[in-house]
């Protein structure tokens, strides 16, 4: 039987093990003190928490963080977990999505982590941040969700006074959103503050990172990006491994199969043009190493996640 906002509570009952990871589901609340949610068994899909107002506090597993304005804070599924609003506050609003999570996620989030599957990132206080384009990308999250797949979809969504919840239905309405989605996890890791303070990572380091995020499938080598960050390429291939613990090329070849994973799900390029888009050459090595990465040929990964 399909699953309608209707059918979904206000505010999710404890022990609720929330949404299946198949579903997308997006709201947003305004709580008062007295609410929680936990789950002794965590939940199925990923939860993505991201504060507007007043003070939340997440738990998942050993570790806890409390959540203020701009924070996006993701817990892992399967971990026990339990969020609401922080003690001595007067009330917690925030968006919040449930579904799965795609391939890249994790890596953007990988910095962020706290243990247990706990993401916290925080924005940057020294600058405003870009809160107004991370709103509106929940905005159209919500619309998007809330798209019945006739007609033009809509711009975006204004959350009802009363608690907004909307759940995607059909493979156009659940991509849409999770674009949205994705949007807000770029945005908001983009700009948090680890990658501009106290990192321990060289700067010259960070600034090869960025270069193979921003472009994974251009003809990147351990001399051109030596070049960028005016360093010979012994001295750069040492202080990046030092630093990163893997290789430029490895942290590259990485780059590359999570920008083709993305394509696989978000496109309906062949595989041979998946496997030039992101650097590979020759289709027949990128298919090897695919599925090495992913357990699966890079065909039959976009199968699974289509049907999945």
């Amino acid at each position: 039987m399909p699953v309608t906002a209707d059918a979904l509570p206000e505010t999710a009952a404890p022990g609720d093990p929330g949404p299946p990871p198949d579903l997308v589901v997006v709201g947003r609340y305004d709580e008062l003190p007295g609410y929680a949610v936990q789950r002794p068994r965590g939940a199925d899909s990923w939860l993505f928490t991201w504060t507007v107002g007043g003070r939340g506090t997440l738990r998942q597993g050993r570790a806890e963080t409390g959540a203020g304005a701009g924070d996006l804070v993701v817990l892992a599924p399967g971990t026990p977990h339990r969020y609401g609003v922080q003690q001595g506050a007067d009330h917690w609003e925030f968006w919040w999505a449930h579904c799965g999570a795609r391939p890249a996620w994790t890596a953007w989030l990988g910095r962020h982590g706290r243990g247990d599957g706990l993401y916290v990132v925080t924005p940057d206080p020294t600058d405003g941040g870009p809160h107004a384009r991370i709103e509106a990308a929940f905005r159209r999250m919500l619309a998007d969700a809330r798209w019945t797949g006739t007609g033009t979809p809509p711009d975006t969504a204004q959350p009802d006074d009363r608690v907004a919840v909307a759940v995607a239905h059909g493979t156009t309405a659940r991509e849409l959103a999770l674009g949205a989605l994705e949007e807000v996890v770029l945005l908001t890791a983009g700009a948090a503050r680890v990658s501009r303070t106290g990192t321990g990572v060289d700067p010259r380091v960070q600034r090869a990172q960025e270069l193979i995020a921003a472009d994974p499938g251009a003809p990147h080598t351990v001399r051109s990006l030596a070049v960028e960050v005016s360093l010979s390429p012994t001295r750069f291939a040492h202080l990046f491994t030092q630093q990163v613990g893997r290789s430029p090329m490895r942290a590259l070849r990485e780059a590359r199969l999570r920008h083709a994973a993305r394509l696989l799900e978000s496109t309906d390029l062949s595989v041979e043009r998946v496997a030039a888009a992101s650097g590979f050459a020759s289709p027949f090595h990128f298919n090897r190493v695919f599925r090495d990465r992913y357990g699966t040929p890079p065909g039959a990964y976009r199968v699974g996640r289509l049907n999945g």
